[in-house]
């Protein structure tokens, strides 16, 4: 009998692996991270709803055909845990089945928002039974003792209650949802962090402040001096890398090592609960972030603690069971993208705007920086109604299989480009490209263009040795050679066209006035070309 027990074992063990790599999970390929879904990578070309749309079935009615008009491939709908557990231990799942069921019936993907202990760093969001009970739940405190609406982080109650509820709704997620994939990605949390002030000043985060920083945190950051981020590395440093000791002696004093003591516990915190759904159901998860503007970080003003970028460290040894940490990213655009691709950081863009800067923003995110997926706030108001947005996820849509063929291995790149930039130079296969934003051209005494008009962008991609794709609008580029050979490159085939299922129907042949005499191309109104180079002396 237990010959026979172990050979099923053995048998069924094989099966019971693929299972587990058919659900949405991440993969290595080259320097890039693809999310995976039925087996092949996924562009998520997404949007999010508005915070309480998913709440109501008939709300959504007329938004679903919207978003696939828009060219939508998935949409990220919140999930409020007031909803689905009214009563305590007692679940009601019924709206979102229906919002699994609209989804998968319109072929969108679906991201799940995990509304629950915390959105943009207070907590409206958990059910009525647990916020009247303060002395079980408690809450933090600011300065002076002011108790707000924002669960404390140091509270085993409060985390054991979330994870409780996440997790019954992963498991259900994965009996409605386990075979047919609807549901791809999971946000844990919303824009985490103390709002008002730099840390928690109830007595026992006091106490748990002027104790010493876990060991467990320590023994992270040793293991990984040499790669830590630069700018957290340094307040260490500065500190003289000391190996214990309180948060104060670790870390030097100010509000920054209040910033870093909260990330700690937010990342606990988070980390708890997304280790008690993937324990259900482990599909990828994410947490996002509320940036602050600028080069100015003030804790407080933005809330402290979250998983801004010169504290993901910290994070990654407090929350391991979150996969991917996610920028809110509506200003610096360019500089925040570099930020959250640090240490192999995958990006996935929840929120963001969505018209013709998101247009751009979508080319370059994907093109530069490998990116997950894209995601304009508001799109039941923006689908139907934003051209720019439905525009740039058809042209995706066409581009997805090279994108994700040419992710992470050095033959594709992108550029986004002020008014006023200069030019800006990528290597791409065998050849360095030079960007160029066009300028307008202005008629004699006609008032100049706005300095508002939205950036350039550009996607290139190296389909051969000398043979490329390129997208955008805005954009002229010269290519010369980067590798040995003749010095001179010029452009031979040049052709727009569109893919169609996946293979390339060529359009015009580009000639003349068109790629400046062989020299140049020029990128417009969201169009795709195809050109070969040939080199010479």
């Amino acid at each position: 009998m237990k010959a026979r027990t172990w050979f099923s074992i053995i048998l069924m063990s094989p099966l019971v692996f693929a299972a587990a790599q058919d659900i949405p999970h991440l993969r290595k390929q080259g320097t890039a991270t693809q999310l995976i879904v039925d087996g092949k990578p996924f562009l998520a070309l997404s949007g999010e709803l508005l915070n309480n749309s998913a709440t109501s079935l008939e709300y959504m009615k007329p938004v679903w055909p919207k978003l696939v008009e828009t060219n939508l491939n998935s949409v990220v709908a919140g999930v409020s845990w007031a909803q689905i557990e009214p009563q305590e231990g007692k679940f009601d799942f019924s709206v979102p089945d229906g919002v699994i069921q609209e989804a998968r019936s319109h072929n969108l993907r679906l991201i799940l928002i995990w509304f629950a202990s915390w959105k943009n760093g207070l907590s409206s969001y958990p059910p009525d039974w647990l916020k009247k009970d303060f002395e079980r739940f408690p809450r933090i405190q600011l300065a002076g003792g002011k108790s707000i609406e924002l669960l404390s982080t140091l509270s085993a109650a409060n985390r054991d209650a979330d994870a409780r509820a996440f997790a019954a709704l992963m498991r259900h997620v994965k009996e409605v949802d386990g075979q047919q994939h609807t549901v791809i990605l999971i946000q844990v949390e919303n824009e985490v962090g103390v709002l008002g002030d730099s840390r928690d000043r109830s007595p026992v985060a006091n106490k748990a402040f002027e104790g010493p920083v876990p060991k467990e945190l320590m023994d992270y950051l040793q293991r990984h001096k040499d790669s830590l981020i630069p700018e957290f590395r340094q307040v260490w440093e500065a500190a003289g890398f000391k190996t214990s000791g309180t948060w104060e002696e670790v870390f030097g004093p100010g509000i920054g090592t209040d910033e870093i003591f909260m990330a700690w516990n937010y990342a606990r915190y988070v980390g708890r609960v997304a280790e008690a759904g993937k324990a259900e159901y482990p599909i990828p998860m994410y947490a996002n972030t509320w940036l602050y503007g600028g080069t100015v970080n003030q804790p407080g003003r933005t809330p402290s603690g979250g998983p801004l970028p010169h504290v993901h460290d910290i994070w990654r040894a407090g929350a391991p069971g979150i996969d991917i940490l996610s920028p809110d990213l509506y200003n610096d655009f360019v500089a925040f993208s570099a930020l959250y691709t640090r240490n192999g950081n995958p990006l996935f863009i929840p929120e963001t705007r969505g018209g013709p800067d998101g247009a751009a923003r979508a080319l370059y995110a994907f093109g530069r920086h490998d990116g997950i997926g894209f995601s304009p706030f508001g799109i039941d108001r923006m689908a139907g109604n934003d051209p720019d947005l439905a525009n740039i996820y058809d042209l995706l849509s066409q581009l997805t299989p090279l994108i994700v063929q040419h992710q992470g291995n050095g033959t594709m790149s992108a550029v986004m480009l002020g008014p006023n930039d200069p030019p800006e130079k990528v290597q791409v296969g065998n050849y360095t490209l030079v960007a160029t934003a066009s300028r307008p051209r202005v008629a004699p005494g006609a008032a100049p263009p706005p300095q508002t008009q939205p950036p350039a962008a550009a996607i290139f991609i190296a389909a051969g040795p000398d043979e490329y794709f390129a997208a955008g609008s805005g954009v002229s580029v010269t290519i010369s050679p980067n590798t040995p050979g003749p010095p001179l490159a010029g452009l031979a085939t040049v052709e727009d066209g569109k893919f169609v299922n996946g293979r390339w129907v060529p359009g015009r042949r580009l000639a003349g006035d068109d790629d400046a005499q062989g020299q140049s191309i020029s990128l417009r109104n969201m169009g795709i070309q195809r050109f070969t180079v040939y080199r010479f002396r």
